[in-house]
């Protein structure tokens, strides 16, 4: 019976070595990859000979790459010309290696907000990823914002206020409800509610004090992941979920999350 969601993952959440990642992820029946860190370092700053190698992966195992994580607009706003850097060094590359990997979507994350800082820059927030999403539109390429605890995109609620505010269609959510633990609101129903109709991508993962502190299987930490992963079906927003398990040892909990997602699946599929 074919579960009313893929499930995909981080290929480091695995292992760097893109190889080795595939080799267990594809035994555990995952075929979806988002592309984060790879042994020689981050997307888009890796070795060319390692890309070419992840590029034949790719075509020889019948893969998807999902996403590419840069890792990008982490800075303060404050930090201009570290952001206007990547918006015009780091992000060009990103999107040429997404076109050449067929990935439809890049992850960056939504400004880290300084103590006082004024209300106001939500305005500035919003016109960089404008900015970003502008670009990525020229390749067909959509780029969804991370929320992260600590940053201008935080909550759902605040992530969906500053997408909508930009008003181009090439900008989105990657909804994380583990960042969220932890905001002015519950992840999942409220926080999802915000934001549902601008992800366009999910990432899973679980905490009981906070992603930033310590992150633990799906299942042990306090989202509700089956009430979530319930909405999405219902509400028809993804067509996968992408595991980030951020827990060691990584192999065997990427394993335990992969069961644990497939059964919560189960649960949702039709009789």
């Amino acid at each position: 019976m074919t579960p009313p969601l893929a499930l995909g993952i981080v290929s480091d959440e695995i292992s760097p070595d893109f190889s080795e990642a595939i080799r267990h992820g594809n035994s555990w029946g995952i075929s979806i990859y988002e592309l984060r860190v790879l042994r020689s370092g981050r997307v888009p700053q890796v070795d060319p000979t390692e890309l070419d190698e992840v590029q034949n992966f790719v075509k020889t195992h019948g893969l998807t790459i999902s996403a590419l994580s840069p890792g990008i607009f982490k800075h303060p706003l404050s930090q201009k010309h570290d952001l206007e850097q990547e918006l015009t060094e780091v992000l060009p590359r990103t999107l040429d290696l997404a076109g050449r990997l067929n990935a439809g979507l890049v992850i960056v994350f939504g400004f880290r907000r300084e103590p006082h800082e004024p209300a106001g820059n939500i305005v500035r927030a919003s016109e960089f990823l404008r900015r970003a999403a502008e670009q990525a539109a020229r390749h067909g390429i959509t780029v969804a914002v991370e929320n992260e605890p600590g940053f201008w995109c935080d909550s759902g609620a605040n992530t969906a206020k500053i997408i909508e505010a930009a008003k181009i269609p090439s900008l989105r959510a990657n909804w994380d409800p583990c960042n969220g633990y932890g905001t002015a609101e519950v992840p999942f129903p409220d926080g999802y509610e915000a934001v549902k109709h601008l992800i366009a991508n999910v990432h899973v993962k679980d905490t009981k004090k906070g992603s930033l502190i310590e992150c633990v299987p799906v299942g042990d930490g306090a989202i509700d992941w089956k009430g979530q992963l319930r909405a999405l079906v219902h509400d028809r927003v993804v067509k996968h979920v992408t595991l980030e398990t951020h827990c060691l040892p990584l192999v065997e909990n990427s394993k335990r999350n992969v069961e644990t997602l497939r059964s919560y699946l189960q649960e949702l599929s039709p009789p």
